[in-house]
């Protein structure tokens, strides 16, 4: 039986997925920084061997992941502060101590896909200075010292019909940059990683290598400048997604789960509101797994049964408790628990009434 490999551009990931043993080789050094201020977290992560290269499939270099959970929320203040600490980690991988550099920054990807879209719209909002430097000086903007910053979007191939690292060769031998720093999305193997990790990497990239098309690489050896890659995951396979949200189903019915365990999953700021919300509830709406007529004393369950005995519809709710409760979890056993159901059903249903001698009859050929 063929294995099922799932592709990840992480490396972080791809240090998470060997087995115990691969774990402890040599050539792999890992250091994780967090910083409690501003929930990011910071693993750096450095292959030196070739032995280490082949086991993780990654490239010899730095891999440095910045996990940020809430970075898709539309937090202004949070995205400077992410911003700020994305910058100290890229000035620590620019190359040599330049008083000013030459810098080309590639946004691969396509613009039309918005899964691809990541390195067009970086290219979108950037400050390009090359060519008022080169014409005007640096007086132009009113400082010392600016960098020479150009950009390019190659696009993909099916539009232009030449390879992204033929375009960007042709670029480089003409302007001569000092360091590239290509921009892409990724592929993650974790879904709860989609657009809250950044991977910065002075291995260079392979464009298409996270969903298997591979192109010709964008690295130092094949352009003859320091290549920085940077990326953010957008994509994962369909048997992740799928995988991630049958464990979480399957965790809900475990005994003892229940859906606060769930809710601890969602980003903080909607835990909060929830939290926040649950003291002094409106309106009560049971749209997850567990309603108060299958599982009778599931959450919030009391408010539900104190407004249905004064329903109509009272005796057909415990009628239908009897037949959905799972697992042999009857009527009886329901009510037992909930003294305000075994009062009313007691009412409805007394002692040796016929109505009560059929429910028993129908609970005990569901249970047969």
């Amino acid at each position: 039986m063929e294995i099922f490999q799932i592709r990840t551009d992480l490396a972080l990931e791809a240090r998470e997925s060997v087995n115990e043993e691969e774990s402890k080789l040599r050539g792999v050094s890992v250091d994780e920084h967090y910083e409690e201020e501003t929930d990011i977290r910071i693993t750096k992560v450095t292959i030196d061997t070739k032995n280490a290269e082949k086991t993780l499939g990654k490239p010899m270099g730095v891999y440095v992941t910045m996990e940020a959970p809430a970075m898709v929320e539309p937090d202004d203040d949070y995205h400077r502060e992410i911003s700020e600490a994305l910058a100290e980690e890229l000035l620590k991988m620019m190359p040599g101590e330049a008083e000013e550099l030459s810098v080309l920054i590639v946004g691969l990807g396509n613009r039309e896909v918005t899964a691809d879209a990541l390195g067009p719209q970086v290219v979108d909002n950037l400050l390009i200075t090359r060519h008022v430097v080169r014409a005007y000086g640096k007086a132009a903007y009113n400082c010392t010292r600016m960098n020479l910053v150009s950009s390019i979007e190659p696009g993909v191939m099916a539009k232009t019909g030449m390879e992204t690292a033929e375009i960007i060769s042709g670029v480089v031998k003409e302007t001569q940059p000092d360091v590239l720093i290509a921009v892409d999305a990724l592929a993650a193997r974790s879904t709860r990683r989609l657009n809250r990790t950044i991977q910065i990497t002075n291995t260079g990239i392979q464009p298409g290598s996270g969903v298997g098309n591979h192109r010709n690489a964008l690295t130092e050896e094949t352009l003859g400048v320091p290549v920085i890659a940077i990326g953010i995951p957008t994509v994962v396979d369909a048997a992740t997604i799928v995988g991630d949200a049958l464990e979480k189903l399957m965790s809900w019915k475990e005994p003892g789960r229940s859906r606060m365990d769930i809710l601890k999953m969602a980003p903080r700021k909607l835990y909060e509101e929830y939290i926040e919300a649950r003291r002094q509830p409106y309106m009560i709406h049971f749209a997850g797994y567990q309603k108060p007529w299958d599982v009778a004393d599931c959450d919030f369950a009391e408010y539900f049964w104190e407004y249905a005995k004064n329903s109509s519809y009272f005796a057909t709710l415990l009628s239908k408790c009897t037949t959905t409760l799972s697992e042999g979890a009857v009527l009886r056993s329901s009510l037992k628990n909930i003294p305000v159901l075994r009062k009313a059903a007691n009412r409805l249903l007394p002692y040796g009434s016929r109505r009560r001698e059929l429910i028993k009859k129908f609970d005990y050929n569901l249970n047969k």
